[in-house]
């Protein structure tokens, strides 16, 4: 990771976002591009005022980072569509990360239109860190959720190209289906029975996910196995919180491609949820996965 673009609008969703960066610029000695989008969907001269007002905060942004906290840095002011300008500025630049803050939760306006942070998760091209926590050091500890599919080897693979996982406490979180479980609640069945359901399930999926952890090669990393009885963006959710991760790992798309053309409602769900920084990895640009 050398190269990182920030997203900034100037708030304190954003002041995390380059606390954030600053911390992976020290660990991974990369270069934070902060990067500000002014809508140019409104009068000129409103557009050229918010131009040269952020041109000015960017400067005294960069000159901090680089005086005080010794990172490399510089900015660009981009004219457009916020999320479009932020992916156009990660390409233009060879952004392995782009780092944002977390969104605004307006419930009405996300179930329309999405926020900014989750439109440019969806249309990203590479990794996008959702910075939701307050940054206080370095990452010790990740959970990277996975489905198994060759997509979700992608999505490591990616992370750890990344060098994130190589310095990481890290458990993959399995969440396994376990579809008798309805039938046998409705059986009015015991629970010791359930138990022993539940138990043969387990050991199916743990075999499933030896296998994919030998596919993938993380050194180090651990396995978690829960049943699919809740919310699987709950259940993921709830597990950082038990382990004290402050990292989430996701990929943007699921099995199928219902769940690829709607971003995936489980990574979705992680992502209005969380309040751990989540890692959201897109699939390949040039291919296909299943």
């Amino acid at each position: 990771m050398k190269t990182i673009v920030v997203a900034t609008d100037f708030s304190e969703r954003s002041d995390r976002a380059i606390r954030r960066a600053k911390l992976l610029a020290r660990e991974f000695d990369a270069k934070v591009h902060l990067v500000h989008v002014v809508d140019d969907d409104q009068a000129r001269s409103i557009v050229l005022a918010e131009r040269d007002a952020s041109t000015k905060l960017l400067e005294e942004l960069t000159h901090t980072l680089e005086a005080i906290d010794a990172v490399k840095c510089d900015f660009r002011v981009v004219l457009g569509n916020p999320f479009v300008g932020i992916k156009q500025a990660a390409r233009d630049l060879g952004a392995d990360l782009i780092v944002i803050g977390p969104h605004r939760r307006q419930v009405l306006r996300d179930i329309l239109v999405g926020t900014t942070a989750e439109r440019t998760i969806r249309t990203a091209d590479r990794p996008v860190l959702l910075a939701n926590g307050v940054p206080t050091g370095p990452y010790r500890r990740a959970i990277a959720a996975s489905d198994l599919s060759t997509y979700s080897e992608t999505t490591l693979r990616t992370a750890k190209s990344l060098g994130l996982l190589d310095r990481l406490n890290v458990s993959l979180l399995h969440v396994f289906n376990a579809p008798g479980i309805a039938l046998m609640n409705r059986a009015s069945l015991s629970d010791d029975e359930k138990l022993s359901y539940i138990a043969g399930e387990r050991k199916r999926a743990g075999e499933e996910v030896a296998s994919f952890m030998d596919r993938i090669k993380v050194d180090g990393m651990s396995a978690i196995l829960k049943p699919d009885t809740a919310n699987i963006a709950e259940t993921i959710c709830a597990t950082a919180r038990e382990l004290s991760a402050e990292l989430i790992v996701i990929g943007t798309c699921g099995r199928s491609v219902i769940a690829r053309a709607l971003m995936g409602s489980v990574t979705e769900g992680v992502l209005r949820k969380s309040d751990r920084d989540v890692l959201a990895i897109p699939p390949p640009q040039n291919g296909t996965v299943s």
